[in-house]
Parts: C-alpha cells; sequence; structure tokens
C-alpha cells in the first residue's frame, strides 16, 4: 500500500499546478490527520478541536496573535474589581447560529456549568480556578476565582468558548459534539466523526469582533491519516492545505508549482514520561532514577532533531517551553553520554539491560529512533502504538510505565500550562512528589512575578534532578497550501481560517 500511495505522490510531483477549484468558487478544502470524535471543545482535548473551537465560538476576550494583547471579543470592556473578582460589560445584539440571542445567561451558565467538576470537563485546569459567574444586568457579568489566577485572561481569551444555555441545557454534550452551535464566524453544517466536517459562513457574524469579518463561503475538512495521501491530494488540487508535513515531503513540496510551503516554530514540545511513583503498581524498571537518569543519557536527541524533526526545533532541556513564563533553563543536563547510561543501568541492577513496553501515539519515526538509541544501551522497548485518545484515558488510569508524548499547552505563554498539568497530582502526574507540588501551587497562585518565577525555578530543577520527564525537543510545523491562499501561520500553532482568503 505504502509503495502505491508514494508512486501517486511521486506521479503527481511530475504533474504541473493544482488545479484552482477553491479559488474559483470561494471554497477551502483542508485536510489534517486528527480525528474528532465529538466537537464539544470541552470534552476533546486535540489541536484540530483548538481549531474547530476557534471557528465556532468565541470567547470573552481574544488575544491578538500578533501583539499577543488581549482585546475583547463578546465582552465589550472588562475592569478588575478585585484580585479575584473581574466585570464584563458584553456586546449587544450578537446571536448564537440557531437564533438564540446571546447575554448574561449564557457566559453564567457556560462558566458556572463547565467548572462544576461533577461534569468533568477534560481539562480541569482549564476551569477549576473559577469560584462562580453571576449574572449582575442582562449584558453585565461579574466572575469570581477561587484564588488569585495569573493566567486568567489566557483562559478567558482560549478555551472558555462561550454556549447557548438554553441549547446546551436541551441537548448537552452528545448534542453539543454532534451539532455545535456557538456565534462564532462559522457555523457547521455537517459532521461524520472522524471523517470530515464542513463549515458555512456566518453571515451574521458580528463586524466589529476582533476575529474579523469571514471571507471564505465554505469550509471542508476531511480526515486523511496518511501524510503522502495528503500531499498527493494537494497536488492534485482536491485539498488546498495541510499541516504537520514531514520535514522531508516538505523539502520535496517546496518547489513544486502551484505549492507553498511554511515552517513555523510552535509552543509544541516532545517528552518521555516514566511511572516514578509506581502508580501501575507493576514494580517498572524506571521506578528508578538511576535507570530514568540512563534513559536520558541513551539519547542522541540532537541527532532526532537535524535528522528527523528539522526546521525550527531545538533540544529542550526543561519540561517546558523556553518561550513560557517560569521555565527555567538552568537544569540538570542529560547529554548523549551511552557509557554513563549503562553505568547507570549497572548500579540500579541492569548490568544486561531490561524490555520494557513502550507507548506512543504519534511520530512513530521519532518514537523508533528513541528506541534504537534504547535498544544499542541493552534496553529492550516493544511499542505499543495507539491512538491519541486510547493512550491519553491509560495514562490517566495510571496504567503507562514508560511513554512517548507531546504538549502544545494550549499555546499559553505560561509554564502553568505545562508543568502544573503534568506535576501537580493531576491524572497525568506519575511523580506525585509533595514538595513539587507544592511550589507549583505556589506559582499558580501567586500574582507576585518574582515569587512565581522562583517556585517555578524549584519545581522545574526537582524534575530535572529526578529525571521525572526527559524532554526532548521543541516542535514546528510544516504547512503546504495552494500558492494563491492568504495564509498567515502564527507560534501558537493555531491557524486562523477566519482570516484566510484567496488572492
Amino acid at each position: 500500500m505504502k509503495k502505491i500511495v508514494f508512486s501517486l505522490f511521486m506521479m503527481f510531483c511530475m504533474m504541473g499546478t493544482v488545479s484552482n477549484a477553491g479559488p474559483e468558487d470561494n471554497s477551502l478544502n483542508i485536510a489534517w490527520s486528527g480525528e474528532l470524535a465529538t466537537l464539544d471543545r470541552y470534552y476533546n482535548t486535540l489541536r484540530e478541536g483548538i481549531i474547530v473551537g476557534r471557528l465556532v465560538w468565541d470567547s470573552l476576550l481574544f488575544k491578538n496573535p500578533d501583539t499577543l494583547e488581549f482585546e475583547p471579543l463578546l465582552a465589550k470592556s472588562y475592569r478588575f474589581v478585585d484580585e479575584t473578582t473581574i466585570e464584563f460589560d458584553l456586546r449587544e445584539g450578537i446571536t448564537f447560529h440557531n437564533g438564540e440571542p446571546f447575554d448574561a445567561d449564557d457566559v453564567v451558565y457556560t462558566l458556572n456549568r463547565m467548572s462544576n467538576p461533577d461534569n468533568a470537563v477534560l481539562t480541569q485546569r482549564n476551569v477549576n480556578w473559577i469560584a462562580n459567574a453571576e449574572k449582575s444586568g442582562q449584558y453585565k457579568v461579574r466572575l469570581t476565582m477561587k484564588r488569585p489566577t495569573p493566567t486568567v485572561l489566557e483562559f478567558l481569551a482560549g478555551p472558555l468558548l462561550i454556549y447557548p444555555n438554553e441549547y446546551y441545557e436541551e441537548v448537552g454534550p452528545e448534542g453539543m459534539g454532534m451539532a455545535p452551535i456557538g456565534t462564532g464566524p462559522y457555523r457547521v453544517t455537517d459532521f461524520d466523526p472522524g471523517v470530515s466536517i464542513t463549515f458555512e459562513r456566518n453571515e451574521n457574524y458580528f463586524g466589529d469582533s476582533p476575529k474579523g469579518i469571514p471571507q471564505i463561503d465554505t469550509i471542508r475538512q476531511r480526515t486523511i491519516p496518511d501524510n503522502n495521501t495528503q500531499i498527493a491530494e494537494l497536488l492534485a488540487g482536491t485539498v488546498d492545505w495541510i499541516w504537520k508535513v514531514p520535514t522531508d515531503q516538505a523539502e520535496r513540496l517546496a518547489g513544486r508549482p502551484g505549492i507553498k510551503v511554511l515552517n513555523e516554530q510552535t509552543m509544541r514540545i516532545g517528552y518521555l514520561s516514566f511511572d516514578s511513583s509506581n502508580r501501575t503498581g507493576n514494580s517498572s524498571p524506571v521506578n528508578d532514577v538511576r535507570v530514568r537518569q540512563a534513559i536520558a543519557h541513551a539519547i542522541d536527541r540532537e541527532a532526532i532533531v537535524k535528522a528527523l524533526v528539522g526546521g525550527s526545533s531545538e533540544v529542550v532541556h526543561s519540561a517546558c517551553h523556553p518561550a513560557q513564563f517560569g521555565c527555567e533553563q538552568d537544569v540538570t543536563i542529560y547529554d548523549y553520554d551511552p557509557a554513563t547510561a549503562k553505568q547507570l543501568l549497572s548500579e540500579a541492577g541492569y548490568p544486561d539491560g531490561f524490555e520494557i513496553d513502550f507507548h506512543a501515539y504519534r511520530n512513530r519515526p521519532y518514537a523508533e529512533a528513541i528506541m534504537g538509541f534504547l535498544d544499542a544501551v541493552g534496553i529492550k522497548p516493544n511499542l505499543v502504538y495507539l491512538k491519541y485518545a486510547a493512550l491519553r484515558d491509560q495514562v490517566y488510569e495510571g496504567q503507562i510505565d514508560f511513554n512517548f508524548m507531546t504538549w502544545g499547552s494550549y499555546s499559553f505563554h505560561d509554564v502553568s500550562a505545562i508543568t502544573s498539568h503534568f506535576f501537580k497530582a493531576t491524572p497525568d502526574d506519575y511523580a506525585r512528589n509533595e514538595t513539587l507540588i507544592d511550589n507549583l501551587t505556589i506559582g499558580d497562585n501567586s500574582v507576585d512575578r518574582t515569587e512565581r518565577e522562583e517556585a517555578y525555578s524549584k519545581a522545574l530543577k526537582t524534575i530535572a534532578d529526578n529525571a521525572y520527564w526527559v524532554p526532548l525537543f521543541s516542535y514546528n510545523v510544516n504547512y503546504a497550501f495552494h500558492e494563491d491562499l492568504n495564509f498567515i501561520a502564527n507560534p501558537d500553532e493555531v491557524p486562523r481560517f477566519y482570516k484566510v482568503d484567496w488572492k
């Protein structure tokens, strides 16, 4: 099958230019590999879900991707009453896609419902700081936090999308997941889970939105798991835009007539995680810090970046992205040193190495390269390759000893979006270090910048010293698209299709 697909790729490479179907009817055909089972943003965690969320819904605030400043969106203004209270004046005259008027009831309903732990929103850190929201007028809301929350504006401009209270109360997460209703620049007219989504322009979108008025009439998304097939369709003109193109294929595409390729740094990092606290109860070799340190020394991360990841990616040593606030860089560094790795394994009682299941869900070539380096020092990984949702659930349930995963931090420029997510007694936390948790709690709750930096520094040093993670590298994204498409890539890894148009 792979040979057939590659042959198709080469055949299309010998063609002239892509077709102009998209420009001719003002539609946009996009493809990605992530399979969305639901479009309810509070119950999916894929990056593709973020893209859908920004198209279909609006939040109270908007983070300008160029200036990184926060601007009013559904709120026309806001003010801090005190360290734990914000008051919003809402825009008037806005309607949801189904005609339901937008007002304070929708904001209060959404924030209170999603912050109720009984409703089990998947990413609790996005909502667990909310004490309550109260209506103080038809277009006025007061939001109270449980504690000072330094990243409150990030939440309000990102994951906290506002839902229509009447519709959601009627259909719940299942109904919203299949037939989403928002105030956003696009409405969903068809959804086949894991297969395709059709978006139509919201003709009633409000003109003074900082998102701008959408220009493309119809966006058709298809899920195409295979990269070669995506590329073949791009070259054939049946797809106008793809992303996450492997480096070698992006290089082939860069010179093709009718195709434009962009490489952009992202806030996503790859990491290896270990069951250092024996959550599984399996008495795994990775319970021993010396084994974890041996694994860190065994992997030539520079070689993987140079040979496979490419682009603007860099080796990462701390459990965060270097661009994030509080991402301490002065931590223990594990250089590539196979001899030290073997010595540590011997000291831990594994002079001949051991076998271990190694879980991953993406970037199989990267996972296989990691396995090759481990094999060279005597560790025999058995690759267990799963879909993201399946692996995530097993991680949450405490069933995984050793895995390779990635995290994009929801594009938050703050380490609380990654380090606290994985090391503060969450379902992802396999370290369960009380001192570490205490320091992260200080950093997450203080509004004093210096105090936050000091607390996060201590936490990140603890993670590195104990090799709770082996941070691997930052990611970059290769976008490939029709040369006549006006598309701009942003470092937050959120394609903004409501901003694109045809030349």
